[in-house]
């Protein structure tokens, strides 16, 4: 392969990639945890959108059923989202490789 040639290849992927990027910043999953009471919406770029909680659930002396309701919620929703953005980053990465690296 020509330097040439696999130079373009990696500008068309990076292009690709900041495409999915900017996709996977507008893309959300939702996950929730003790029955509905807690629901957390992440962005597929890693970021949280949103967590909501029932206010049923709020009782002072739930506190701490309340906080590991949110961080399983939350780990729920960016493992979704971490497994989406690498299924989308691999079908830009995929067919493309450099002798010696991969």
């Amino acid at each position: 392969m020509s330097l040439g040639k696999l130079m373009k290849q990696a500008a068309k992927m990076q292009q690709q990639m900041e495409q999915i990027q900017a996709s996977l910043a507008t893309r959300t999953v939702e996950a929730t945890s003790g029955g509905g009471a807690v629901k957390v919406t992440a962005k597929c770029d890693g970021s949280l959108a949103a967590i909501k909680i029932d206010p049923q659930a709020l009782n002072p002396s739930d506190a701490q059923l309340v906080e590991d309701m949110i961080l399983t919620a939350v780990n729920q929703a960016l493992n979704q989202a971490k497994e989406i953005s690498n299924a989308e980053m691999g079908k830009a990465t995929s067919g493309f490789n450099l002798p010696g690296l991969m």
